[in-house]
């Protein structure tokens, strides 16, 4: 299917989603990758590659996270992809057309594959939604913090403090 120079698709519950991309939501999603790759380098740190999670195997779940972080030993599957089980972290920034996902769909697919962190910017509340612990297919609820304060994520698999002051508002 070709796709227009400027937007990103994903599969996310077995629907095609189509979305374009906005200085926003690239600048929040800039700033995210950042931080984590100042801390581990840009080897395992990444924005809109594809990870098969789980329900791809019947066609739902083709992702193609904001940011990610994979572990050290993590290593492409058969077909060339990065394998959901090596996923640490994982940053969505809302798009107004499709953050339902983010906070449904998506949310309980990272969780079903265990990604022990997830952070949701939402550039519309003007505020973060931090997951974390996955158990039985969801997380607990998220701790929320207002861009321009700092998120602490010590202790964590990025074990950094993510600052958001700089973080546009649509």
């Amino acid at each position: 299917m070709p796709v227009p120079e400027g937007y990103r698709v994903e599969i996310v519950g077995g629907t095609i989603h189509m979305t374009p991309r906005r200085h926003t939501h690239w600048n929040i999603t800039f700033r995210i990758a950042a931080a984590v790759a100042a801390k581990f380098g840009m080897e395992r740190v990444f924005s809109d590659v594809r990870i098969d999670f789980p329900g791809h195997e019947n066609g739902l779940n083709g992702f193609c996270p904001d940011v990610a972080r994979l572990k050290a030993s993590a290593k492409k599957d058969k077909k060339g992809h990065w394998r959901y089980q090596d996923v640490l972290f994982v940053a969505e920034v809302i798009s107004q057309g499709t953050a339902a996902n983010d906070y449904g769909p998506k949310r309980f697919a990272y969780a079903e594959a265990e990604v022990p962190l997830y952070v949701i910017a939402d550039p519309y509340q003007g505020r973060c939604h931090v997951y974390t612990d996955p158990k039985q297919g969801d997380y607990d609820e998220p701790t929320r913090v207002d861009f321009g304060n700092a998120i602490d994520l010590t202790g964590t698999v990025v074990d950094l403090v993510l600052k958001t002051d700089d973080f546009p508002r649509d």
